[in-house]
């Protein structure tokens, strides 16, 4: 299926790129979102869901698009996939669920591989065949957590000058700008970095459902990068996530210690977004009878990105995320 707007200034397309059969012969598909202006210009993509349980991002994509139409591309062309792992989406799962494969650790794919390298394959050859200037990879966090633009370790980077251009773009966003610490060598952003091109991850809030106010933080971090490469007018008024004035425009690194040492009861000091000292207390857990078995502090001065979802606790799980200053 294939759908046009009548708009001469740009083309809209809606369409799909199949990606299995399954085993009644029924089609599985990914759809594919399309607005190409008249003029050449930049190329930018959004991919959404590929943690079928992470929804946010489907209806930030949407919005853009919808407001794209009202506002066409001065030039250059934006894509997306809204739902990369439509399986994972329809069982609400992190994983496809068909394979119990994490579609974000099988990048860059296979052909001829599993079922997740097989879909990612699919993702990463279309995409990769535009010539992207810029991908935004729009995931969901833990609850209340801080929206953030999230730039991959440089560990395993072969690509540098991409990575440069990469972290100009977190800033870019809006959004506080936050340096992984783990290699993650399969996920999509990292496997297009060393094919050179710039890609983020946007992480967005919660998942499961939509929330309105991350959907609004992603519209504006996307419109931001949009407006920065001179494919939008810029915005009546500018955004940023409003931070500290001390650590505006700086790239924190990503934390999630201290860990739980210990089983028991987690019971939380501070909130996300809160700006927080050195050994400052960040929760405490307790037993089932309520004695205090072990309090968090802060290993250095940050910003709290997030939470667990739940209120349990293990040893050496982590429970908090930090953005270290």
């Amino acid at each position: 299926m294939e759908k046009e707007s009548k708009k001469i200034s740009q083309r809209v397309r809606f369409s799909f790129v199949k990606i299995l059969t399954g085993s009644d012969l029924s089609l599985r598909r990914l759809p594919l979102m399309a607005v190409e202006s008249k003029n050449s210009g930049p190329v930018v993509w959004l991919t959404g869901c590929v943690h079928g349980d992470e929804v946010g991002g489907i209806a930030i994509i949407q919005e853009i698009f919808k407001k794209i139409r009202k506002r066409p591309l001065l030039k250059g062309s934006l894509y997306a996939f809204p739902i990369m792992n439509p399986v994972g989406f329809e069982t609400v799962s992190r994983h496809i669920a068909l394979s119990k494969e994490d579609l974000n650790r099988s990048f860059p794919g296979n052909e001829r591989g599993s079922v997740a390298e097989r879909i990612a394959y699919k993702i990463f050859t279309t995409i990769t065949q535009t010539n992207p200037t810029i991908v935004l990879d729009l995931h969901n966090d833990w609850r209340e957590s801080l929206p953030y633009a999230f730039i991959d370790a440089e560990k395993g980077i072969t690509d540098k000058e991409t990575y440069e251009k990469t972290k100009i773009f977190a800033k870019k966003t809006g959004l506080p700008a936050i340096l992984d610490v783990d290699v993650i060598e399969h996920s999509l952003t990292f496997s297009l970095i060393n094919k050179g091109i710039p890609a983020l991850t946007l992480e967005l809030g919660e998942s499961y459902v939509v929330i309105e106010s991350n959907v609004e933080y992603g519209i504006k971090a996307v419109l931001n990068i949009l407006s920065h490469l001179e494919m939008t007018p810029p915005p009546d008024k500018s955004f940023g996530y409003p931070m500290p004035e001390t650590i505006k425009n700086k790239i924190l690194k990503y934390s999630y210690r201290p860990a739980s040492s210990t089983s028991g009861i987690i019971r939380f000091l501070v909130k996300p977004g809160d700006f927080i000292k050195k050994n400052q207390p960040l929760a405490k857990i307790y037993n089932t009878f309520g004695k205090l078995l072990e309090t968090l502090k802060a290993p250095s001065d940050c910003i709290l990105l997030g939470y667990s979802d739940f209120s349990i606790a293990f040893p050496g799980t982590p429970i908090i995320s930090l953005g270290i200053i």
